[in-house]
């Protein structure tokens, strides 16, 4: 049974290459290549020109063999118009020996000639040659060339009318005709002598071409070796002082990226180094209670270590989870879709969540704000980083307001701009002003908490925001207290889903 194209087609079977892309000039590559290409489309216009050089040279040939014979048959005709004479209104053509010996001298091309009186009567020559138009009777005297067939012979042909007799009335036809051997001839030498040197100047023009593009691509070698030979580890800038202007641009774009490239795996070694230095002091607190449980005796004592494991262990939980958070926002952040996001429903789930834990503190959570977000005004961004947002500011209010304190998740919608506001405060005891751009780095603590945390959320929560197109300011809630000042983290967000396309 004949399957169809569909079907005969598995995953487990082989799969054909791709078609290779093809060159536009006369040759074809598998893999593009700059200096392939370059001389494709220096040699592909050279080698269509030359068949149309040497047309050209042809023409040009015929017109520069045919000039001095057309002078020679031009003075043949002035000559032999002196032997035309008319006598009682009879025309006569009194051809001596010496001029006809003339005329058969030249033993390549054959000589005609013709002599019609003003009634267009043939006085001598060949009765064949045919008369030019009538119509087209030029000025006595001058004379005029065309070219011809006389005999079957192509010919060139020089013709005048003559005025003779008493008072000069009298028009005579004077034609003289003249092969076209001689003029074939020289101009063939002239295409010989063109064409011999191009045969030689072509494949030379060539090789020069190749060794020009040779020399000039040998600074890209040049930088290609160069680049190969660094170590991995090394990642200072390329030198561009010794590459060509054309390449500068790309060598700027690549130290760019190097330096990126180095600021990026310096944050990541800073990043491991404190992520290892936050999970060294839970896990030697395991270490040491779990020591602690097996040397007790009493029953009060190992349940006493245990507890304090359970507690060292939820410490670490949290550290690693925002380990992770802040891992994921900075590396796969950009990559992940956007979707339009309510940011009210996030808030709201957020307050939920934390709610048993707020009055496990007996702190008053709330939230102030709509339910829903407006269709029109909802967020374009990642679900799954606005609530790692959203909850690690909500955590962070929590861990640090006393017991007794207030904490509010507010969400401010603008209808016209579509500008929303998210906005976390709380009563507890604030962050100085020379500390608010320091809160904001990795596992960095203000000085004076007896909270226990990593020093993560902030520095999340700002990764987050940058991603979003977000701001993230700190105020003090309460200004001018000094025991409570409270903080106020407002984010404010300026462009809706409809805005970016959602």
């Amino acid at each position: 049974m004949k399957k169809s194209p569909a079907e005969a087609a598995s995953p487990l079977d082989p799969q054909p290459e791709p078609a290779a892309p093809l060159s536009f000039g006369l040759f074809q590559r598998e893999q593009r290549s700059l200096f392939g290409e370059i001389l494709d489309w220096m040699l592909t216009p050279l080698l269509l020109l030359w068949p149309l050089s040497l047309a050209l040279t042809w023409f040009v040939a015929q017109g520069i063999a045919s000039k001095p014979y057309d002078r020679a048959l031009e003075f043949n005709l002035q000559a032999l118009t002196q032997f035309i004479e008319v006598r009682d209104h009879l025309t006569q053509f009194n051809l001596t020996a010496q001029a006809r010996d003339l005329l058969r001298a030249d033993d390549t091309d054959l000589i005609f000639y013709q002599v019609r009186d003003q009634q267009g009567t043939l006085v001598s020559g060949d009765p064949d040659f045919p008369t030019p138009d009538p119509e087209l009777r030029g000025m006595p005297g001058e004379v005029y060339l065309r070219d011809d067939v006389v005999r079957e012979e192509d010919v060139r042909v020089a013709y005048t009318w003559v005025a003779r007799g008493l008072n000069r009335d009298q028009l005579v036809l004077m034609q003289v005709a003249e092969t076209r051997g001689k003029r074939s001839k020289l101009a063939t030498e002239i295409i010989k002598g063109v064409m011999v040197p191009q045969f030689i100047i072509l494949p030379l023009a060539v090789l020069l071409v190749w060794l020009a593009l040779v020399r000039g691509i040998r600074p890209l070698n040049d930088l290609e070796q160069r680049i190969r030979a660094r170590k991995p580890d090394d990642l200072s800038p390329i030198d561009n002082e010794h590459v060509p202007q054309e390449v500068a641009p790309l060598v700027s774009s690549i130290n760019d990226l190097l330096e990126r490239l180095k600021s990026s795996l310096n944050n990541q070694k800073r990043f491991l180094a404190d992520a290892a230095h936050q999970l060294k002091t839970p896990l030697a607190g395991l270490r040491m209670q779990a020591e602690m449980a097996q040397q007790a005796a009493a029953a009060e004592d190992v349940h006493r270590s245990l507890q304090q494991i359970a507690k060292s262990s939820v410490r670490a939980t949290h550290t690693v989870n925002q380990l992770l958070a802040l891992a994921r926002a900075e590396s796969t952040g950009r990559a992940l879709p956007a979707v339009p996001v309510d940011l009210a429903v996030l808030v709201r789930e957020a307050v939920e969540d934390s709610v048993p834990r707020a009055l496990d503190q007996r702190i008053d959570l709330g939230y102030e704000g709509p339910d829903e977000v407006p269709r029109s005004c909802l967020l374009p961004g990642n679900p799954t980083l606005l609530s790692e947002l959203v909850r690690n500011l909500v955590d962070n209010a929590i861990n640090y307001t006393p017991s007794g304190g207030v904490v509010t998740a507010r969400v401010l919608v603008d209808p016209f701009s579509g500008v929303q506001v998210l906005q976390v405060e709380d009563n507890g005891p604030g962050v100085p002003d020379n500390e608010r751009e320091l809160v904001l780095e990795p596992f960095y603590r203000a000085l004076g908490t007896n909270v226990d945390g990593s020093g993560l959320g902030l520095a999340i929560v700002q990764e987050i925001a940058q991603q979003h197109g977000a701001t993230l300011e700190l105020e003090d809630t309460h200004p001018g207290r000094a025991q409570q000042r409270g903080l106020r983290v407002s984010v404010r967000f300026g462009q809706r889903a409809d805005q970016a396309g959602l």
